[in-house]
């Protein structure tokens, strides 16, 4: 009697099922720190940032640091990366597109050229004009720090997503429009001197709590979903005794803590109005550049231990050998992911679907060749490429 698999059986009895197969893939995280891209402004005499053009016009002049960036993502070879500091233009997704298609898809300094077929990227919050005193300067509506996140135009310090696995479009979910103000217990910032809210009732009854935007994007991989989780929050730091960029940091990062567990996650509203957050039996990464650590800087760190902590995440804390050297004195430094010495990017699975293989930080010694790539920021940025190397589970 000829013998069948479970899935050969599966698959003639349901043979519209999608059956899914172990995979492995590797995921990544790189705030390219594009600002840097303003050697166009400059050599035209023009203030820094002073249209949407200057990003488009670097991605057109064959720029060495978008190169490198290129290459760095080569070297790595991820199967879905995360951009952060990319701007959005609102220019039907050309300046993402001659990034994939004259840099990633060229071969760069010898390595293999990579292509992305599928790619997300919306507006987020920076740049966005609010119209109210967001900075506390007694002038209405004047950007960047009016912006509802802080930027000189709109899509400023914008993110994208890049993958060679296709995108579930139909079910991304945004979060640029949800209120600070309807997630419970939030960091209201409060005047120290005069102990009353820093923000006007007004004020903050519109403001935005995601500085960029939060997004829940699912990705097809071998008829599993993942969904990946990306932000980045606000820098917990350029503000004043009031702390409003740390609180906001906080709950930027408390959200997604929120998002992923069923019980807390009721408050929440997307852009189109559905309220709740994941599934306790969906498999995310969460990935980016928080912009805080457990150990170093100003952030208020109970917002990223309480996420790192939680038992729904993984956190395989990779690590390097330069990051170490790069700050000999600090303990944590291995686990560094920028040049100013913190751990701020990261990649984070869920327990549920994924196992966790390898992991790494793209920063090279001095001594290697490839030190050229990140020897200072205008190579390539100030971050570090973040990176896990993950095994589907069905």
């Amino acid at each position: 009697m000829k013998k069948y698999s479970i899935i050969a059986l599966l698959a003639w009895v349901f043979p519209t099922m999608t059956i899914a197969h172990e995979t492995t893939l590797k995921i990544a995280t790189f705030n390219v720190s594009m600002e840097a891209l303003n050697y166009v402004a400059h050599k035209r005499g023009e203030p820094v940032h002073v249209s949407t053009k200057t990003l488009a016009d670097a991605l057109a002049s064959d720029h060495q640091q978008i190169k490198n960036i290129a290459e760095i993502i080569q070297r790595i070879n991820p199967d879905i990366i995360l951009l952060n500091e990319f701007d959005y233009l609102n220019d039907n997704n050309q300046a993402l597109k001659g990034f994939i298609n004259n840099y990633l898809n060229k071969s760069q300094h010898g390595q293999k050229a990579i292509d992305f077929p599928y790619f997300y990227q919306a507006p987020v919050n920076t740049g966005v004009n609010s119209g109210l005193d967001l900075d506390g300067n007694g002038v209405k509506g004047k950007l960047p720090g009016d912006g509802y996140g802080y930027g000189h135009f709109p899509g400023h310090f914008g993110m994208a997503l890049l993958s060679k696995y296709p995108i579930d479009f139909d079910n991304i979910r945004s979060f640029q429009h949800f209120k600070w103000h309807d997630m419970p217990n939030a960091l209201m910032p409060i005047d120290p001197v005069t102990n009353t809210p820093w923000y006007s009732q007004a004020t903050w009854q519109a403001l935005r709590l995601s500085s960029k935007s939060h997004w829940d994007v699912p990705v097809m991989v071998n008829g599993k979903t993942i969904h990946m989780l990306a932000n980045h929050p606000t820098p917990p730091v350029f503000d004043g005794p009031e702390d409003r960029n740390g609180k906001r940091n906080h709950d930027e990062i408390r959200f997604w803590h929120d998002y992923i567990t069923p019980a807390l996650a009721g408050y929440i509203y997307d852009d189109n109005g559905q309220k709740g957050g994941i599934k306790t039996d969906q498999t995310f990464v969460m990935l980016g550049d928080f912009n805080a650590t457990t150990v170093d800087g100003n952030a208020i760190k109970a917002g990223i231990s309480s996420l790192l902590n939680n038992t729904k995440i993984q956190d395989a804390m990779p690590h390097s050998q330069a990051g170490k050297l790069h700050k000999p004195d600090n303990i944590n430094a291995k686990y560094h992911t920028s040049n100013w010495g913190m751990r701020v990017d990261y990649v984070l699975p869920s327990v549920s679907g994924l196992d966790i293989n390898n992991s790494g930080i793209f920063w090279p010694t001095e001594t290697d060749e490839n030190y050229r790539l990140i020897k200072d920021r205008k190579a390539s940025s100030d971050h570090r490429l973040v990176w896990l190397e993950l095994t589907t589970k069905n």
